[in-house]
């Protein structure tokens, strides 16, 4: 009786001091993860964004869309960026669920008409050497100033307008296919996102 009790005190010490280190590592590496993921952000809007006078991060709007993934309400915020408070470019992040790997997180910047200004990939689980290439600018260029209107929204092989990476073709798929949600999501807040700005959807 009294070897059991020692063992459950025992345990019960090791659970507890166990408990007490993760809570410590947690709090530790919190305002960190915090941080990387605040540079990271602002990176990623410099790169889809025009040259502005404001700051995105802090010029922005946040809309729920009818339903998103396996139909439930899905939130995007929606950054604007600005020259002499004029609206020039809009950034967001999509995700494009069908990647090879699994999802790929992009920042988007839209111009005020649709058109867009810039991709940037936040994170892609694809194949080294092949799906990853979606990070190349090469494949990422050919997206820019193209819209919704005007264009196939598919890769070649599909008898889309966008060329697909060789041996890559669903990491392919997946990027115009979220590009093409994304840029719609865009087409249907657009009045709220440009409200008061001066331009026009």
């Amino acid at each position: 009786m009294r070897e059991g009790l020692r063992f459950v005190l025992v345990l019960t010490l090791i659970t507890a001091l166990s408990g007490l280190v993760l809570a410590t590592t947690e709090r530790c590496t919190r305002v960190p993860i915090a941080e990387q993921h605040a540079r990271q952000q602002r990176k990623a809007l410099r790169a889809v964004l025009p040259a502005v006078d404001n700051t995105p991060k802090d010029d922005s709007v946040t809309l729920t869309d009818a339903s998103g993934k396996e139909g439930s309400p899905q939130k995007t915020t929606y950054y604007r960026g600005r020259q002499q408070g004029r609206i020039v470019g809009v950034a967001f992040q999509i995700v494009a669920e069908n990647g090879y790997g699994g999802p790929i997180r992009m920042m988007v910047g839209v111009a005020p008409d649709g058109s867009l200004l810039g991709v940037a990939i936040l994170h892609q689980s694809e194949t080294p050497g092949l799906g990853n290439r979606i990070e190349e600018p090469s494949f990422r260029r050919q997206f820019i100033g193209k819209g919704l209107s005007g264009y196939r929204w598919s890769v070649r092989k599909d008898g889309g307008d966008f060329d697909q990476l060789s041996g890559a073709t669903i990491s392919s798929r997946a990027v115009v296919a979220g590009l093409a949600e994304g840029l719609k999501k865009y087409r249907d807040h657009a009045k709220a996102i440009l409200s008061s700005s001066g331009a026009k959807p």
